[in-house]
């Protein structure tokens, strides 16, 4: 049995590291489950229900919430008293087991985990989307429903991260602020049932801007996910992830919105989340993961939200199709191509949730490291009703450390239908600019301090600055409202890191390889929160802290390592 995160538990020296052999998993027949038509949104839940637990600025410790930080600057949003109606928008998710689920029809029923959330069909929908708005700040209230008498891989503790949101540090997910009403994280003061999460829906730059921030820091694509110390990675595989649509009065989410500054991007039901996350099975069918070896588990089979080899039909229209690499350990090179493996051309619009600012229209592939997002356009429209279509993972990976070479014709991992007409003509376009992006100028470059972080291995474990986690102690320290270049290396020749940083997004200056500077791809000249440095790899960015202040995180999203101590906290003081 496993109860709380525990160092001792994954911290072992390890001398000499040897890769898992582990059999493939057993076959199945592809195609045989189909996703839903459209995504079903997450619906608001009355919090007011229990006078005695309505979301307040101060953890509701006596009846029943874990001992969190007060919520910053909850007064200058609600005042100083317990939230009031149509202040906020309230929800609530439950972590909960689920005997029942299938990966695959030809897998038998088997353990699951997911955030269970009410949404118009189902009152038990697991991980499902959620639709957030600047301006219109989210109480995300978070029981964990998980029983301590647990067994197999994870633990029933959770700490749930909204990724890349700017969030005030007691809401970000921190991994020391893992809870269960049996136990409490480091970072924690006491167990609960229950923790509210504060999501303001402000574009950073608040402080500076006034109102809600500059526009020009928008998010779109954004996604929550298990960071439980030391078991992220068993969590999340677990099931513990869904995404989180972020939206404004330019990206709007709605085609036919008649403010003249939308962008009237396809939108709902014809704006598609997609998460993929590679799993291995044993023998009868089981998802199995190794969490105490620091190469973990690199799984064979691909879920797409959940299901492997699925279907999707879409109607003969325009879509917008949001990629997720969900971990924990593979890469991913994904390619549109029709039944005769030849490549479709679409149009590349978002990297890491952060719209750029000009589509990249005729492009061929996506290259996703663990966390990282891509939103793509793909008009079906020039595909008669019939026309099958598959997307393809071209990047092999043998190893969890990172990924090996590209190979074509590549692994089907979702089929495509084209099955319908549309039920209304199709409105949505895809404009010649998109948002405009706030690039620090040459003489905030020149005043920033240069702050410099490497990624290694030591004793058999990841390592930054040669250091494992302490979420106790901060490793770096920088003062609200500063700037800084943060120097990302990987001096290794064997392994890749996505880097992420929470709360914050950068820019990328400089790119290195073996020592010789290299061209920032144009999918990575916006904004991003997560930097992949292969082997020999190094990167310059460009970094704002802004508007809360406390305790944060910075990690390799390969969850593998990071649950391998390739962690580092690092606290804004104000």
């Amino acid at each position: 049995m496993l109860a709380a995160p525990a160092i001792f538990t994954t911290r072992k020296s390890i001398a000499q590291v040897t890769d898992p052999v582990l059999p493939p998993s057993p076959p199945t027949r592809p195609w045989r489950d189909h996703l839903p038509d459209a995504i079903d949104p997450l619906q608001p839940t009355d919090l007011f229900a229990d006078p005695y637990r309505i979301p307040q600025g101060t953890a509701n410790i006596d009846y029943g919430e874990c001992g969190r930080n007060d919520h910053q600057r909850w007064g200058e949003f609600f005042g100083n008293s317990a939230l009031e109606l149509d202040q906020a928008d309230l929800y609530q998710l439950n972590v909960e087991a689920n005997d029942q689920y299938r990966f695959h029809s030809d897998y038998p029923a088997q353990l699951a985990w997911a955030y269970e959330g009410l949404t118009a069909n189902n009152p038990h929908y697991p991980n499902p989307t959620i639709f957030a708005h600047y301006g219109r700040p989210i109480i995300m209230r978070l029981y964990n429903q998980l029983s301590k008498n647990h067994t197999g891989f994870g633990t029933p503790e959770v700490s749930m991260h909204l990724h890349n949101l700017h969030t005030p540090s007691e809401s970000d997910g921190f991994p020391g602020d893992y809870f269960s009403p049996y136990k409490a994280g480091p970072t924690l003061t006491k167990p609960g049932y229950f923790k509210d999460h504060f999501y303001p829906n402000v574009y950073a730059g608040l402080d500076e801007f006034g109102g809600i921030g500059d526009y020009r820091e928008a998010l779109g694509t954004l996604w929550y996910h298990d960071h439980t110390l030391d078991f992220t990675a068993a969590n999340a595989s677990r099931g513990l992830a869904g995404f989180y649509l972020l939206f404004d009065d330019l990206d709007s989410g709605d085609e036919h919105d008649d403010n003249p500054a939308a962008l009237r991007l396809p939108s709902h039901p014809y704006d598609y989340p997609l998460a993929f996350q590679d799993k291995r099975f044993d023998e009868d069918g089981v998802h199995l993961y190794d969490q105490f070896d620091p190469e973990g588990t690199l799984g064979d089979k691909i879920t797409v939200n959940g299901k492997i080899e699925p279907v999707l039909k879409v109607a003969s229209r325009k879509y917008r199709l949001r990629l997720l690499n969900a971990g924990p350990s593979r890469f991913y090179q994904f390619h549109l191509v029709n039944a005769n493996h030849i490549v479709q051309k679409f149009t590349y619009i978002a990297n890491d949730g952060n719209l750029l600012p000009k589509p990249l229209f005729n492009q061929t592939k996506v290259r996703l490291g663990v966390a990282e997002r891509a939103d793509i356009i793909v008009d079906f429209s020039a595909y008669p009703p019939g026309t099958v279509l598959y997307l393809v993972n071209r990047l092999v990976q043998t190893k969890t450390r990172g990924p090996d070479d590209v190979k074509a014709p590549g692994s089907r991992v979702l089929k495509i239908v084209v099955d319908r007409l549309p039920d209304e003509p199709d409105v949505s376009q895809v404009p010649s600019t998109l948002r405009p992006i706030r690039r620090p100028t040459a003489a905030e470059i020149a005043a920033a301090p240069v702050r410099k972080w490497t990624f290694a291995r030591k004793g058999g474990l990841w390592t930054i600055n040669d250091k494992l986690v302490n979420v106790k102690s901060a490793g770096a320290t920088m003062a609200q409202g500063s700037m800084e270049i943060w120097d990302l290396n990987n001096p290794s020749g064997g392994w890749s890191h996505p880097v992420h940083i929470h709360f914050e997004e950068g820019h990328i200056l400089k790119r290195f390889k073996d020592g010789l500077e290299v061209p920032v791809p144009a999918y990575e000249k916006g904004r991003k929160d997560v930097y992949t440095l292969g082997p020999n790899e190094r990167m310059r960015i460009f970094m704002r802290f802004r508007d809360f202040s406390g305790k944060y995180v910075m990690h390799c999203h390969n969850m593998i390592h990071e649950d391998h101590a390739m962690m580092v906290r690092w606290d804004i003081e104000a």
